[in-house]
């Protein structure tokens, strides 16, 4: 079943995903609940979402007769990270809807463009310099701004990859090199207060919806703990929806978008745009009245977008990583004695420190007890070795 472009796609049409991981997992699922049939292109014959969907092309992201299949299967694509190759997402744009649009995932791909976006659309963001070759990196060096500063490759890397914290201009050069000497951006070292993220979806007719600012805690670049409503002033937290809002308007996005922030000096700064939900919305599964994946099928297929309430009062998110498996096979039993803690698995098959293999989440009446009851389930899992 085919649905024009600017129709709304309804069930039984199918629901294309780019990437099998546990974003696009969480998303099919929604989308089957809601009796859509569902297909993933991935290379991995093991990735989560092609686990549980109808159709998992097993090929490489720019295979153009695997994109052929899935524009031809399909009345939509979306996309669960955001570096599928750009020709990769035109080639399917030709043929039918792709949400969020290929420009608009274009801006996140690459550091360069995306705070040259920020910064030419007058939204707040942190001091940077773009290094494209060695002459750019003297200026950077030279007093552009103060050190220390966190270098960082324009493409690729995520939690905490494809940088390298430089703390004087003599150690830029030497940094640049490690990274590939490849097109970089430099950032000021911003002396945090908060880390925040907001979870917005902004529908193909323009309307927007944001949940409850969430609160971050990262752990050598990878996000550890997310609490929902993050404690801030109201100011800060009206101030954090509206940067979201206006990032997803300008871009003139359709479908969920997760912008991270800073709190600096009392004021909002957009870090990074993730075009897809993201980690810190996890809580959303089990403490909002529409979870940020139902969201993503309901935004990208043009329908009314639902409800953000939440349904408790504050909620915790724990990443669960592969390091957790190190002594044997994890007993989740002390984890799940508490009734308000959920334990979600993404159904990856090997394990590796730093992996992210799932998440528990900790409903409670106050975001302090949320965070304790989480960290408490997660501090009770012991491995348990096999025979």
């Amino acid at each position: 079943m085919i649905v024009p472009q600017g129709d709304a796609v309804v069930p039984p049409a199918t629901i294309g995903m780019l990437g099998g991981g546990q974003l696009g997992r969480y998303t099919l699922i929604a989308a089957r609940q809601m009796g859509y049939g569902t297909a993933v292109l991935d290379p991995d014959p093991h990735a989560p979402a092609g686990a549980i969907a109808d159709i998992h092309l097993v090929a490489a992201y720019d295979d153009a007769g695997a994109l052929d299949e899935l524009a031809a299967t399909c009345a939509v694509v979306t996309t669960e990270f955001e570096n599928p190759p750009a020709a990769s997402l035109r080639r399917l744009a030709e043929r039918l809807q792709v949400a969020p649009s290929p420009a608009a995932v274009a801006v996140a791909q690459d550091r360069r463009v995306e705070k040259a976006f920020l910064r030419d659309h007058a939204i707040p963001v942190g001091r940077f310099a773009i290094v494209e070759g060695q002459d750019d990196l003297l200026d950077a060096a030279s007093g552009t701004f103060s050190f220390p500063a966190i270098l960082k490759t324009a493409g690729g890397g995520y939690d905490g990859k494809g940088q390298r914290t430089v703390a004087s201009d003599a150690e830029i050069g030497p940094a640049w090199r490690d990274l590939g000497g490849v097109p970089c951006v430099v950032e000021q070292q911003l002396a945090l207060e908060r880390e925040l993220s907001v979870i917005v979806a902004r529908g193909s007719d323009g309307t927007i919806v944001t949940y409850e600012p969430t609160e971050n805690v990262h752990v050598g670049g990878v996000l550890d703990v997310s609490v929902a409503p993050a404690t801030l002033p109201d100011p800060l937290v009206r101030s954090a929806v509206v940067v979201a809002r206006r990032v997803a308007d300008e871009l003139d996005y359709v479908g969920v978008l997760g912008v991270e922030l800073f709190v600096v000096d009392g004021k909002v700064l957009v870090n990074e745009l993730a075009p897809r939900p993201h980690n810190s919305g996890h809580w959303t599964l089990d403490a909002a009245s529409t979870s940020q994946f139902a969201q993503q099928v309901r935004a990208v297929c043009g329908l009314p977008l639902g409800p953000v309430t939440m349904t408790a009062p504050a909620v915790a998110m724990a990443n669960v990583l592969g390091d957790l498996w190190a002594t044997g096979e994890p007993d989740w039993s002390a984890a799940l004695a508490d009734p308000d803690v959920r334990l979600h698995l993404y159904g990856k098959r090997e394990p590796r420190p730093g992996r992210k293999m799932g998440h528990l989440t900790a409903t409670a009446e106050t975001a302090e007890d949320a965070r304790r009851r989480v960290l408490a389930a997660r501090s009770a899992v012991r491995g348990v070795a096999s025979d």
